[in-house]
């Protein structure tokens, strides 16, 4: 609602504050003549702040290691990898919704299915070998169905 706040920050026609600044960036994304996408997503991630930001230049160089046929680009100010025209997977760093951890998260071109119910979004705090190769896992499983 109009003039309240929430705990992630000034409601304005229903969107916060940090809702609709990424819909901005959006927009922004959207009428770019950029065509550099890694240029983009180096840019997104040098304006996070630690830990998100060595977080995110690690998955960075381990998305485009283990799945070289995704191009980095952008997505509402995020780095983000598609596949063509469709993001498969993006990470969004804790500060951008003022959240309590980062995610790694996949869109519904990810082919993560698992029955009838699957996850398709991990918080993320830390980076050690385990998390990596579960990352390596899940972007090879999301690409595995085209």
């Amino acid at each position: 609602m109009a003039g309240q706040s929430d705990r992630v920050g000034k409601r304005r026609g229903g969107f916060s504050g940090e809702e609709l600044a990424a819909m901005k960036d959006r927009i922004r994304e959207l009428n770019a003549k950029s065509k550099n996408g890694e240029q983009d997503v180096l840019a997104a991630i040098g304006k996070m702040e630690e830990p998100a930001r060595s977080m995110a230049k690690q998955i960075h160089e381990l998305i485009k290691s283990t799945a070289p046929g995704l191009q980095p680009r952008t997505w509402y100010g995020m780095p983000a990898y598609a596949n063509g025209k469709d993001v498969v997977c993006f990470f969004q760093n804790a500060g951008k919704f003022k959240a309590r951890y980062s995610t790694l998260g996949f869109s519904d071109k990810a082919h993560l299915d698992e029955g009838n119910m699957w996850p398709t979004s991990f918080a993320l705090n830390k980076l050690t070998a385990k998390e990596k190769a579960r990352i390596e896992e899940l972007v090879r499983k999301a690409l595995a169905g085209k």
